[in-house]
């Protein structure tokens, strides 16, 4: 007599591939998911804030935080240009101890309340308005310029941005000094910086960077 034996299937082993191709299906679908969302965006600009001689708009400043990065954009009238933040350093490297007849002042960018540096500027390379039979040398922008630098949250905010510096035409100086107020409350700094071309920014150089950066623009 023969016995017919029916054999019932492995239930684990249907079970552990129901659960791989349900974990196959969730990662495909997350892949989608992150190929089709948008990239980080900077945060939103301050109010610009405008350096005027009488009624007259000269440059104005705005900022932007951008991932870990702190955007200062300066924005000139027609006519009118401001220096390098590291003007000072590059016209003493040019006089090499010589007398001039002055040296216009750089850009100087300070942040506080709730924010610091955590690393060095970096600046649009900037123009050479230098005049040498003078022995005047100055460095500068005209249009748009940006500044960049690392920052780190210490605080709440808003954070303040003061810029200081000088704005110049062929045949004056004003002198700036203005603060922006810049929100921190949105602000994700583990973003990766969206807005930042950094091929188009050089490191603004400091005195004792001087005498190894000769020929740098």
């Amino acid at each position: 007599m023969i016995k017919l034996t029916m054999r019932t299937p492995n239930a684990s082993r249907g079970s552990a591939s129901s659960k791989r191709l349900r974990r196959a299906a969730l990662l495909a679908l997350a892949t989608l998911i992150s190929a089709a969302a948008p990239p980080a965006q900077a945060g939103e600009w301050s109010e610009p804030a405008v350096v005027r001689r009488d009624v007259q708009p000269l440059v104005s400043y705005r900022a932007q935080l951008d991932g870990e990065f702190l955007v200062v954009r300066a924005d000139h009238e027609e006519g009118w240009h401001t220096c390098a933040m590291d003007n000072k350093v590059r016209a003493e490297e040019k006089l090499a101890g010589k007398r001039s007849l002055g040296i216009d002042a750089p850009t100087e960018i300070d942040v506080a309340q709730g924010l610091e540096l955590a690393g060095g500027w970096r600046q649009s390379s900037p123009k050479d308005f230098s005049k040498p039979e003078l022995r005047w040398f100055t460095w500068g922008f005209e249009e748009s310029a940006l500044f960049v630098a690392k920052v780190r949250r210490t605080g709440d905010g808003p954070a303040q941005i003061s810029v200081r510096g000088q704005a110049c035409s062929e045949t004056s100086c004003q002198n700036i000094d203005v603060a922006l107020p810049l929100s921190l409350a949105s602000w994700n700094n583990g973003a990766t910086a969206s807005g930042i071309d950094f091929e188009k920014l050089i490191a603004v150089r400091e005195a004792e960077d001087a005498s190894g950066a000769r020929g740098d623009n």
